[in-house]
């Protein structure tokens, strides 16, 4: 039976079971579809991570966010990143300081200091492919977690989203930290499966979809999510 909180809502063929939802009130949430993430040169391919399915991931992105927008959803970016001055991470006090990937390798890499998930940079900037569309809203942040230290729930609640479908890279980073948040303040969250990638190797994709499917969501294909969307109840109760 599928998980339902409205009349209103269509159905979503995902793990463990069909989920209801309706799309008036749900966001896509894109995290850090970046250069950093995705390019060659970028953050995760200078720290010797593969990107090799980060071309496939985004063409699926594409796809789900221009259904998204067709279908009258919510569509947030979220934008991982630093200031030029780093106040997000002022010093060894912090845990941040100490785990960030990206600010140890500044300190290793002077020459690199302002180009890595550095505001303005070429690293922090989304890759062109699905940079956002006019409606869509890009939430800054400077932690995994997309709740932490933004406005995103505060944007969610205001809009009375009850569900959303997150998307993007690092599956186990971002995607995950978002997720678990996003379900920790009632929302109905979906993992779009296909439209992630792990940095790291692939069991960890494993490893995170098993965490969502039995423990704080769901997980469903892009293909699912497009055609819900694009279908007859997706579409018109949208915009009804």
């Amino acid at each position: 039976m599928a998980a339902s909180f409205s009349e209103l809502a269509i159905s979503i063929p995902a793990e463990p079971e069909p989920i209801a939802i309706e799309p008036r009130r749900t966001a896509l949430i894109v995290n850090d579809l970046q250069n950093a993430f995705c390019s060659k040169g970028g953050y995760l391919d200078l720290l010797g991570f593969d990107i090799s399915r980060a071309a496939a991931v985004v063409a699926r992105n594409r796809e789900l966010i221009a259904t998204a927008h067709r279908a009258g959803l919510l569509v947030i970016h979220l934008q991982n990143g630093f200031s030029p001055e780093q106040w997000e991470a002022p010093g060894p006090q912090t845990p941040i300081w100490h785990k960030s990937n990206a600010l140890r390798f500044m300190r290793a890499n002077p020459a690199q200091a302002g180009r890595v998930l550095t505001h303005g940079s070429w690293d922090y900037a989304f890759v062109d492919e699905v940079a956002p569309q006019p409606g869509a809203l890009v939430i800054p942040k400077s932690r995994d977690d997309g709740f932490a230290g933004t406005a995103l729930d505060q944007t969610l609640r205001a809009r009375a989203i009850r569900s959303v479908v997150i998307s993007g890279i690092a599956t186990n980073v971002g995607v995950e930290s978002t997720l678990r948040a996003a379900y920790h303040r009632e929302y109905f969250a979906i993992l779009a499966s296909d439209a992630t990638m792990p940095a790291g190797p692939p069991e960890l994709q494993q490893a995170t979809e098993f965490n969502v499917i039995r423990f704080f969501g769901w997980v469903a294909t892009t293909s699912a999510l497009v055609t819900a969307f694009a279908g007859p109840g997706g579409s018109s109760r949208a915009i009804s």
